[in-house]
């Protein structure tokens, strides 16, 4: 009987230890300190939690950042400041979308996702399925700055509104009247050599051909061969893109490639199969017939073309800046240029709200509100000017009139290190998609140079009057999209490369177009006119 009294205590005693220890974990911060989660969170100020808390995310790296984002100014800094430690689980970019899927899939994800370019598909898939957590409370409790943003700019709560009416997301947001970031890449010119030609700045496509036309014809470089590139690019797509304007075509900006509004109807167009598309693409493939286009335009990158750009050969391209990519400071962009039936718009701009996905939260993550609160920092001028420029008199001076100007240590670095390298240092915007607020008045970027403002300028009269962001579809609507969808769209750009480079006749558009209404354009219109619905709805 002694000895069964005696079992039974010892069980007791056990019950209560267990559930002590079950107790305790669950009371514990990441850092391993005893604080309820309930408890941790300071609402305002700094630090966000009043012990120091860890967490993972996976995050999105370019070539050009560093390989320990921990061991950056920006973050480990802010870790001082938040009492947040971040663990950035580092994916490059080209593989990021096949890593990202299969940690999705097999349940192996983190606490978050960090500039890992979530796609609208996926918030909605993954919202729907409790895997990123619903947003909307918690950004009106805990994210004044978004917040304010999303209040300012009703497009933006648009674009991240999931069909299932909640936002899962914080995007990667550019100041719409920051029109140079905007606009990304304008179509440059050397402007060297539009003197040399005694010819003035084109402002139709007519003068812009006749501009190409004469750098083959010339020894602009004076190197004695007739190696001069009039045009160059990485694919057609970028100038057809620039160009599309001319003809009154893609007036609700980049977000859309293949509809906009008919100004005539009012209603959503598919212009690609517009008569006046055509004459675009008649246009292109008679530059690219005459060797006005670079033949290695589809098969070059990105290095191999600034190389050509540093070597002295190109009379035009599309790139960010050719002063830092090239280190050629004789391009100016071109503005709007003035078609051949009076269409002069700009429709080159990439919509506000360039990255949907840039940070998620996920449903392991135990600290929703004070990761909240740490994102929403970098949504504000204190935060987004510490993001991209760092701490005042170590990584940044500020001049009189206002401006930031980063320091020698970074513009003229002792050690010899070039300019991104030192940035690299310090931050990890670089190569972009990350989350963020980007602002001419603390972005810095090769977008805020001399030639990026007043390509800007020139193009600011023309600017299309309404920019859409992004369409978010529903489940069923993406799986048309990623399957007939995706086909349409894939049959539809061979083709018109081929239109472009002559292997195809455009004595057969007529057949080319009803190809494509067979394989199903009239289901994708309607898939685009369910969201286009929902979207002016919000």
């Amino acid at each position: 009987m002694r000895k069964k009294k005696i079992i039974i205590i010892l069980l007791i005693v056990f019950t209560l230890i267990m559930t002590a220890c079950g107790n305790d974990n669950e009371n514990t911060s990441s850092a391993g300190k005893d604080v309820s989660k309930e408890d941790i969170l300071n609402e305002s100020g700094f630090p966000i939690v009043k012990e120091p808390i860890d967490l993972t995310f996976f995050t999105g790296k370019s070539g050009t950042n560093g390989d320990k984002f921990e061991e950056t100014l920006v973050w480990s800094e802010y870790a001082k400041q938040s009492g947040i430690n971040v663990n950035f689980e580092l994916v490059p970019f080209e593989s990021l979308t096949e890593k990202r899927n299969l940690a999705l899939a097999g349940g192996d994800y983190p606490d978050g996702f960090y500039s890992a370019r979530v796609s609208s598909a996926d918030l909605a898939k993954y919202g729907k399925q409790g895997v990123f957590i619903p947003l909307d409370d918690l950004i009106d409790q805990y994210a004044p700055n978004f917040k304010k943003i999303l209040e300012e700019n009703p497009d933006v709560k648009k674009g991240l509104t999931m069909p299932d009416g909640h936002i899962y997301s914080f995007p990667s947001f550019y100041d719409p009247s920051f029109l140079p970031m905007l606009i990304g890449t304008p179509l440059w010119v050397k402007e060297e050599w539009i003197e040399k030609l005694d010819m003035e700045e084109p402002t139709t496509p007519e003068e812009f051909y006749q501009y190409l036309k004469a750098v083959k014809e010339t020894d602009l470089n004076g190197n004695g061969e007739k190696d001069e590139i009039p045009f160059s690019a990485t694919g057609t797509g970028a100038l057809l893109d620039q160009l599309k304007g001319a003809w009154g075509l893609g007036n609700r900006g980049l977000g859309h490639k293949h509809i906009d509004i008919d100004p005539e109807t009012n209603e959503l167009r598919f212009f690609r199969l517009d008569d006046k598309y055509k004459e675009l693409l008649e246009y292109v493939n008679m530059l690219y017939t005459e060797d006005l286009i670079d033949p290695e335009v589809f098969t070059q990158d990105s290095t191999q073309l600034y190389a050509k750009g540093a070597d002295n050969r190109l009379g035009a391209t599309i790139v960010p800046n050719p002063s830092t990519l090239m280190n050629d400071d004789n391009f100016i962009g071109l503005g709007a240029l003035k078609g051949p039936h009076g269409d002069q718009l700009y429709t080159h701009l990439k919509v506000p709200m360039v990255h949907v996905g840039a940070f998620v939260i996920t449903d392991k993550n135990p600290y929703p509100e004070a990761t909240v609160r740490w994102i929403d920092h970098f949504f504000g001028e204190e935060g987004a000017t510490f993001y991209f420029m760092g701490k005042e008199g170590e990584t940044y001076e500020k001049l009189e009139d206002g401006t930031l100007e980063y320091t020698k240590d970074i513009t003229d670095n002792p050690d010899g290190l070039t300019h991104d390298q030192a940035l690299a240092k310090n931050f990890t915007w670089l190569g972009g998609s990350y989350p963020g607020y980007v602002k001419a008045d603390w972005f810095n970027g090769s977008e805020t140079l001399p030639n990026s403002l007043a390509a800007g300028e020139k193009a600011s009269p023309y600017v299309i009057e309404e920019l859409w962001n992004s369409f978010n579809f529903t489940d069923e609507e993406n799986r048309y999209l990623q399957s007939e969808g995706a086909d349409l769209q894939t049959y539809m750009d061979e083709m018109e490369a081929k239109f472009i480079t002559g292997e195809e006749s455009f004595d057969g558009w007529d057949k080319y177009v009803e190809q494509v209404k067979k394989m199903g354009l009239d289901n994708y219109m309607e898939v685009q006119n369910e969201a286009y619905k929902r979207y002016m709805a919000e």
